[in-house]
């Protein structure tokens, strides 16, 4: 790399992405290929690393080389995959979200902001029902599965339950992070909208199976309810403890989210945004990620805490969510 600050600082950004159980370099000479050695001389500046050796580290570390090179540039590096690569892209996505958030787990700090258009769709997978439907919806409008493509919703079939599986084990790693969520009254609207459509389009078997996922929606923001007034994360059939993370709530009036996620791992941050409805990209730039960081503490700053304290608020909030999904069961009815 030429200066050895640069190079030093590229190792310290390789050192900061890692789990604290990993070494970093273990890790450098298993990539490189060279001994424990030869990764030592290259970590401590004693040796220059290769280009060769700079686009293997950077590809696989997720790293732009703009900041450590002082380069004046609008270029961003995110990472992530685009458009259906194969038949078996939902589950490859649910894996890597599973990877991703055993990744995160493995840090012992560790932070998850999440912007919100609609529910974090993560929760749905702790209602068996809703998670059910919303693989249902993904699989034949989003990804159009080509077997489902005629076929109807109903609750007494199941549609891929290894999904199901692997979304329970994904629950099991997020509930363990620390989240700070920030919501707007159009939170439950997305999902309403699909319930509704495939209502009016006959998709759904009977208007009864339309109705239970309605009550199993207004059964999963109570609990949502619950960890606000709790302020802690937990499973929808448990209680909360104190060992359990913490869960902090925002209500933002006039900001509609956009499914933004920001994870703060301490001595990097990494951002993820999603596209195409349920695909994502993520970066691990340090200026977006500052960036971003910046703009939800100003969000933050200008909406209202509904988890802990804010009872009254957080009463308002949620009988106006609730009351929208009543509304809707009416009409079925």
């Amino acid at each position: 790399m030429g200066d050895p600050s640069v190079q030093q600082l590229f190792f310290q950004q390789i050192k900061n992405s890692l789990p604290p159980h990993l070494s970093l370099v273990d890790s450098i000479a298993e990539l490189l290929n060279i001994s424990n050695d030869s990764a030592y001389r290259r970590i401590r500046c004693e040796k220059p690393i290769s280009f060769e050796e700079i686009k293997k580290l950077s590809l696989h570390f997720k790293i732009s080389l703009d900041q450590f090179l002082h380069l004046q540039s609008d270029s961003l590096v995110f990472s992530g995959k685009v458009g259906k690569a194969s038949d078996n892209y939902f589950e490859e996505y649910l894996n890597n979200l599973l990877q991703n958030f055993t990744y995160l787990n493995s840090f012992d700090q560790r932070h998850l902001y999440f912007l919100t258009k609609d529910i974090p769709w993560i929760y749905f997978f702790q209602v068996p029902e809703l998670s059910s439907f919303k693989i249902f919806v993904w699989m034949r409008s989003i990804l159009h599965h080509e077997n489902l493509k005629n076929r109807k919703f109903s609750l007494r079939e199941e549609y891929s339950p290894e999904y199901v599986e692997t979304g329970k084990k994904i629950i099991q790693q997020y509930i363990k992070i620390p989240t700070t969520e920030i919501w707007n009254l159009e939170g439950i609207s997305i999902t309403i909208q699909q319930i509704e459509y495939y209502l009016e389009c006959g998709v759904f078997t009977s208007a009864g199976d339309a109705i239970i996922i309605y009550e199993k929606l207004e059964e999963l923001i109570n609990h949502i309810e619950r960890q606000a007034e709790s302020g802690k994360k937990f499973s929808i059939n448990d209680q909360p403890s104190d060992q359990s993370p913490e869960f902090n709530m925002y209500y933002n009036e006039l900001t509609l989210g956009d499914n933004t996620v920001l994870v703060d791992l301490g001595k990097t941050k990494i951002t993820f945004l999603n596209h195409s409805a349920i695909d994502y990209i993520f970066t691990q730039d340090e200026r977006f990620s500052n960036q971003m960081h910046q703009t939800l503490t100003n969000l933050i700053s200008k909406s209202t805490q509904i988890s802990t304290v804010g009872e009254k608020n957080r009463s308002y909030f949620f009988s106006i969510l609730l009351a929208k999904i009543h509304d809707r069961i009416k009409r079925v009815v």
